[in-house]
């Protein structure tokens, strides 16, 4: 099926390799000759044939990975944590619509952090425990991913515009090695409503993507990438395979990869490994 759309894409599949067969999925890889402007064009064919989730790279760059880095609210979780917080003081709505703008880029994202900060003044520490507790789950795939990553060698680091208290326990409960994120100010009772300085935003991701690999002789060749939102597209645009993680429109349609179908364990069938590699967490 797959091979069939990228004939019909106008390139030239010269064999196709088996990577998963039956239930739940079925993955596999076709290497073929193509120009970078067809290329686009066949994953665009491919996507538009089924439901299929789709990398296009070139061939230098296929392979396993030796860092994974990943966005967390909405990308290793379910959850924006910011939005599920402001649910306690009755803003949801008023800071989703913020959230959702600023992670389709229509808004600065430093601005509108701050901005949602500030709206989550007086809220008791507690409510931060509470809301990981009942309220954020790990998205399908995610253990397996970096389970298997980890198994194989590579590093993993959680990075997140979102805050460190859930970051550092996400990473833990996720099985990341590392992970960076900002930091609520609290007057020891309550939120006081600012963000510790500097903001980690759009360009520090990328910034960290490339510490990362750098602290153990790698390239950004050498990573892998997921995110979904604004503030994700330079960290997945420097990866050797960033990945749009049911992203939004202006990240999926610059990713070399989008999983929109499928879980976070396609990232795994993008790099060549078969279904029999998984390590389940």
């Amino acid at each position: 099926m797959t091979a069939g759309a990228i004939v019909m894409a106008g390139a030239s599949p010269t064999g196709w390799v088996q990577l998963a067969s039956g239930e739940p999925v079925s993955a596999g890889y076709a290497p073929f000759e193509t120009s970078p402007e067809t290329a686009a064009k066949v994953r665009a064919m491919i996507e538009r044939h089924a439901e299929i989730d789709a990398a296009v790279m070139p061939a230098r760059l296929f392979g396993r990975k030796r860092l994974l880095i990943s966005d967390m609210d909405s990308t290793i979780i379910g959850q924006e944590c910011i939005d599920e917080l402001a649910d306690a003081v009755g803003l949801k709505p008023q800071i989703s619509e913020i959230t959702e703008r600023a992670m389709r880029g229509e808004l600065d994202f430093e601005a509108a952090l701050t901005s949602r900060v500030a709206m989550l003044r007086g809220l008791p520490l507690g409510e931060l425990d509470r809301t990981l507790r009942e309220r954020i789950t790990l998205n399908p795939g995610a253990r397996t991913l970096i389970a298997t990553m980890k198994a194989h060698g590579a590093q993993t680091l959680l990075v997140s515009g979102g805050f460190t208290f859930f970051t550092s326990r996400v990473a833990q409960l996720a099985g990341f090695a590392s992970h960076q994120g900002n930091t609520l100010i609290d007057d020891g009772a309550a939120l006081t409503g600012e963000v510790g300085q500097p903001i980690l935003g759009r360009a520090a991701k990328r910034t960290a993507l490339l510490e990362a690999a750098a602290a153990f002789g790698a390239g950004p060749e050498d990573a892998i990438a997921l995110g979904d939102g604004a503030n994700d597209l330079d960290m997945i645009k420097a990866a050797g395979l960033g990945i749009a993680y049911h992203a939004k429109p202006v990240v999926a349609a610059e990713a070399a990869a989008s999983i929109r179908h499928t879980d976070l364990t396609a990232a795994l069938f993008f790099q060549g490994f078969t279904a029999a590699q998984f390590v389940h967490g």
